[in-house]
């Protein structure tokens, strides 16, 4: 079925929203994403997740970037939207829009601002999903995993899989092999993709900030590892995880959208209480990237 499990599988970039020098969100620059990333082996797109700063944009500015996606995909990739946001509402209106314009999965992380129950992340979670026919993926970031409480989650209708950003492994296998039913995760965190594959039934593929800047090393790693070649998926990993390391070393997340600028997709800083970087800064900055050896500057513009 076109939504269905096993065409799902492989890399996701957790996309980063760019935005122009008017601080709108920026269309060209969203296309240039897809199709370097495409280019480059992965199987789809996370749109306005918490790379994608979804808390720091409008519910319309969000569905501006679904737009963006969908154009520039055209059916080729796989678009996961994340819909998540404080008020219901808004995340209801968010899934409602992404299936229009053709989006394959929605998925929601649980409301952030308030410490919620987890019956009020149910009814958050039901309401969202009930909203729209299109497969829902919940969004565990950083929270621990209850196995026996959490299979609660996968009793609502249309839930159908997890973004899994934690370490916990074994709970994550606990929880998925509890359920009766065939469900798709993902693994969040990008320096232990390779771990989380390496268990073989559990996960899927990965969706991460890394992905959007060496997409080939990511999706290689869900190649290699698929066809059980963990030797050359340790060897891109490792590389990875040397950008991975650089990448959250700065306390301004703006840096981390300087590697897009590095690789050819200038997608403006991010937006405050973060602030832009200087040129100084960034030439700086650059010559720490040039310097990991495997990252080349302009290196998506070289895609035809």
């Amino acid at each position: 079925m076109k939504n269905g499990f096993a065409d799902m599988r492989g890399a996701y970039a957790a996309l980063f929203t760019p935005f122009d020098e008017k601080d709108r969100v920026n269309p060209d620059a969203i296309a240039r994403i897809v199709e370097y990333g495409l280019a480059n082996g992965l199987r789809g797109f996370y749109l306005t997740g918490t790379t994608g700063e979804w808390w720091l944009m409008s519910v319309e500015e969000r569905m501006a970037v679904y737009d963006a996606a969908a154009a520039a995909n055209r059916g080729r990739g796989k678009l996961i939207a994340h819909v998540g946001a404080n008020r219901t509402e808004d995340a209801v209106a968010l899934a409602r829009h992404a299936a229009d314009v053709g989006a394959d999965w929605i998925s929601a992380v649980v409301p952030p601002l308030y410490s919620t129950s987890f019956e009020a992340t149910c009814r958050h979670y039901a309401a969202i999903a009930s909203a729209t026919d299109l497969p829902f993926l919940a969004y565990s970031f950083t929270s621990a995993l209850v196995p026996a409480r959490d299979a609660r989650i996968f009793d609502i209708p249309n839930v159908k899989g997890m973004k899994y950003t934690g370490r916990d492994y074994y709970a994550a296998q606990t929880l998925k092999r509890a359920l009766d039913k065939e469900t798709l995760w993902f693994a969040g965190c990008d320096e232990q993709l390779l771990c989380a594959l390496s268990l073989g039934d559990v996960f899927s593929g990965g969706i991460g900030i890394n992905y959007n800047i060496i997409p080939r090393h990511f999706a290689d790693i869900c190649r290699l590892a698929a066809a059980g070649d963990f030797a050359g998926a340790a060897a891109r990993q490792a590389e990875a995880n040397r950008l991975v390391e650089l990448l959250l070393e700065p306390e301004n997340w703006t840096y981390r959208k300087a590697f897009m600028r590095f690789v050819g997709i200038d997608c403006g800083p991010y937006r405050m209480p973060f602030g832009p970087i200087t040129e100084a800064e960034y030439a700086a900055w650059a010559k720490r990237i040039a310097a990991l050896g495997f990252i080349r500057e302009n290196q998506a513009l070289e895609i035809g």
